[in-house]
């Protein structure tokens, strides 16, 4: 119970919302404002220097190619390390990576292969980050305020990424995109400061373990013995990749040919943040009692702006269906949360998150390097087509999965230690158990 000295020294924060909660939601945010504009910086860097759609592909995947090298020690480090010294490291390295490559393109004109460098250690920062801030998330919040302490946190960073991606795109325009990538600089290192004062003491101790691979192997009978995991992950490694694919690439090409620029990109990716930040408002309300069933229909939409984009669209259809696609991921990003959080043990949080984050970026890189010869090949209009049919096709496969359809909503996540559940067999028994007592 939360003491009436406490109420008054944080009258307006919830009782969930502690101080590891409040330190990473603030870290996040300021992370968000920078990244979200940097993304679109990188591109019209690429673009300025002469670069081609291929060349920005190349680009966008030298930053996700150490994500995915990495990611899998990243969390087996972060299950054995205090997670939030593994944080600040990250952060460290990224403040580093874009500081440099703003003085490129501050400087003059920066090479690819000097592009290409600064982006793969960029990647390489944020494989060890994600599966230690996943963690470090999700253990610090209960159970029961679980879904609505995760819809603030993204409903937060989503709202940065609003104002991040909007201000960004009018400062590539206005001064260009070298100063876009110094601000994201400062931003990760206000950030690691931020988490620097993350307390772990309430974190258990982790038991001895027999080495890296054998963490490594635990976190995998862990992924693997939950069907609606691994199957998910699967949906989205097709998902993720295309979807990057056109936002990455195909996106600021549309942009400069038909809609006038990186000013109404970033308005359009704003859009997309505005979505998302309503979809986390919605889930702070909303809690579906099937979690991943709710969460899958929701990944329909995100077909929509590969279309809208193969048309192409304005600018202001294009926001609207930009909105309403960030909307609707939002719902699946509090759901999928939800699901990690109840299901998973503390101890293998950062291990079963880095194989959740492996297998949802590990065609990136390929999608993105690909996307301007596909682009060559069979034009850009077929290529944002093909992207919007693969993600209805791989969502609707996923359907088929019954735990899928019946993972449902507890107040408790799983214990430290406790074994995979079979969700079908249990939502079984629980139904019998019902019509007995009926």
């Amino acid at each position: 119970m939360t003491s009436a000295a406490d109420s008054l020294r944080h009258p307006r924060r919830p009782s969930w919302a502690g101080r590891n909660y409040t330190l990473l939601t603030a870290a996040a945010v300021v992370t968000n404002l920078g990244s979200q504009g940097a993304l679109i910086a990188s591109a019209f860097a690429v673009l300025e220097t002469g670069g081609d759609g291929g060349d920005v592909g190349l680009v966008a995947a030298a930053r996700t190619l150490p994500l995915v090298l990495f990611l899998l020690i990243g969390g087996a480090v972060a299950d054995r390390l205090p997670r939030h010294r593994v944080m600040v490291a990250a952060n460290a390295l990224n403040c580093v990576s874009q500081a440099a490559f703003a003085l490129l393109v501050l400087s003059g004109e920066p090479r690819l292969w000097q592009m290409l460098l600064l982006s793969a250690l960029g990647g390489t920062g944020q494989a060890f980050f994600s599966p230690a801030a996943e963690g470090m998330l999700m253990s610090s919040v209960d159970g029961e305020q679980a879904s609505r302490a995760f819809a603030m946190f993204r409903m937060a960073m989503q709202g940065a990424g609003l104002g991040g991606a909007a201000l960004g795109g009018a400062m590539v325009a206005v001064i260009g995109p070298g100063w876009v990538l110094a601000v994201d600089a400062v931003a990760f290192a206000l950030a690691g400061a931020l988490r620097s004062f993350l307390d772990v003491s309430h974190i258990p101790p982790r038991r001895p373990g027999d080495g890296l691979l054998s963490d490594l192997r635990e976190g995998w009978r862990e992924f693997v013995g939950r069907p609606w995991l691994w199957t998910v992950v699967a949906q989205f490694s097709v998902v993720v990749a295309v979807v990057g694919a056109a936002d990455a690439v195909y996106g600021p090409l549309v942009a400069r040919d038909s809609l006038g620029g990186p000013g109404p990109w970033g308005l359009a990716l704003g859009a997309f943040g505005a979505g998302t930040v309503g979809g986390a408002l919605l889930m702070t309300r909303w809690k579906p009692r099937r979690l991943l069933l709710a969460g899958t229909l929701c990944v329909f939409p995100l077909a929509a702006p590969a279309a809208a984009l193969a048309v192409p669209v304005q600018v202001v259809p294009l926001c609207a269906v930009m909105f309403v696609s960030g909307a609707a991921i939002e719902v699946f990003g509090v759901s999928w949360m939800t699901a990690l959080h109840q299901e998973i043990p503390e101890d293998k949080l950062s291990r079963v998150s880095a194989y959740d984050w492996f297998g949802s970026i590990a065609m990136v890189p390929l999608a993105t390097a690909l996307a301007g010869p596909a682009e060559q090949a069979f034009g850009r209009t077929s290529a944002l087509w093909g992207c919007s049919v693969l993600v209805v096709v791989v969502t609707a496969a996923v359907l088929f999965v019954p735990d899928v359809r019946n993972l449902t909503r507890r107040t408790r996540p799983v214990a430290q230690g406790s074994p995979p559940v079979d969700v079908e067999r249990a939502s079984a028994d629980a139904e019998g158990a019902a019509g007995r007592l009926g």
